[in-house]
């Protein structure tokens, strides 16, 4: 059995950019939900939700802490775990040429990844047969975004339910293949 907790991560945007929030979930070793938080951005993208809630989760995790991160943007683990090198040793410009949208979430990212025993793993969203963690993930940050108000277990309310998953749809774009990109 592995010390690794497992956890999940998610950011909505109600229109991108438009209304904004982000959530995390953490669950106990029989993969039940054990916390969460959720908050609101007031107006800003979806990219800038998902950054900002893995941002929050690996801040709400001790330095140390051995993790298994699964999240459903590609672009939010692709620019901590793949690009993020190249965009240093650039001066935080992408290949075109561009600023790095987003950087300073980014980078602290970087700097508490460096604290922290980072795997990631993809998992499609919105999909019946989807992981369950970022389901609850995805429908907190939604429901942030919605009213712009915080909640979670991790504010101090240790008796407040976990959100339901919305009714799962088909995926909305062809499924890309789970995997694990690793830090």
């Amino acid at each position: 059995m592995s010390d690794r907790i497992i956890a999940a991560c998610d950011g909505a945007a109600k229109g991108n950019p438009g209304p904004a929030g982000w959530a995390w979930v953490v669950a106990d070793a029989q993969g039940r939900p054990e916390r969460w938080e959720a908050g609101p951005l007031g107006r800003a993208t979806n990219n800038v939700g998902e950054l900002t809630a893995l941002q929050r989760l690996l801040e709400a995790l001790t330095p140390g802490t051995a993790v298994e991160v699964r999240m459903d943007s590609q672009y939010a683990m692709k620019a901590v775990t793949q690009w993020l090198p190249a965009w240093k040793r650039n001066g935080w410009k992408t290949a075109a040429g561009k600023p790095v949208a987003n950087r300073e979430l980014v980078e602290r990212i970087d700097g508490l990844l460096g604290e922290r025993d980072v795997e990631f793993r993809y998992v499609p969203a919105h999909r019946a047969d989807g992981d369950h963690l970022n389901a609850i993930a995805d429908q907190a940050a939604s429901d942030a975004a919605v009213t712009q108000q915080a909640a979670g277990t991790a504010l101090g309310n240790a008796d407040l339910p976990v959100p339901a998953p919305a009714r799962s749809t088909p995926a909305r774009t062809a499924p890309a293949r789970a995997g694990s990109a690793r830090r």
